[in-house]
């Protein structure tokens, strides 16, 4: 039986196993690379996408729970905090191995949303669960904090 959702604002219906992870639906069946796998046991962030705006790890989530649910992935990411966190992870130059900024991003447009100017407090409660090999979390940090700014018209 086909299930319905939408993905980065378009409606698309996937026929698959229920149980069927949906990382696996994005990567496989909708051709959205952007989504990495990591862990597989939701602890690493490197596969999170915001489901009705909220951030979630796409590797333990059936697809069946986000049956007409919003799903936003990596490329789906717009608007002014998209845009900010884009800019100020250039600006600040955090990746290096890159394999797991696409979850860092996620989560941090989530933050930013809830906190428009968030302290050091909020940036670590808040990417606790994401993981960097490359231990960037200084430039992390400090690439959330200029999004914030950027997004409230701080400027390039």
């Amino acid at each position: 039986m086909p299930i319905d959702l939408e993905v980065n604002g378009k409606r698309v219906s996937v026929d698959v196993d229920p149980t069927t992870p949906l990382l696996w639906v994005l990567r496989e069946d909708l051709a959205l690379p952007g989504t990495k796998f990591g862990c597989g046991a939701a602890q690493c962030g490197a596969c999170t996408v915001h489901v009705d705006g909220a951030s979630a790890r796409s590797c333990v989530l059936p697809i069946s729970a986000v049956a007409g649910k919003r799903i936003t992935t990596i490329e789906g990411l717009d608007g002014k905090f998209g845009a900010a966190l884009m800019q100020a992870w250039t600006e600040q130059d955090v990746p290096q191995c890159g394999y797991c900024q696409t979850g860092q991003i996620m989560s941090a447009a989530v933050l930013l949303k809830e906190a428009a100017k968030p302290t050091d407090g909020d940036i670590d409660a808040c990417m606790s669960g994401n993981v960097c090999r490359c231990a960037t979390y200084v430039r992390i940090r400090s690439a959330i904090h200029r999004a914030a700014e950027i997004a409230s018209g701080g400027g390039r």
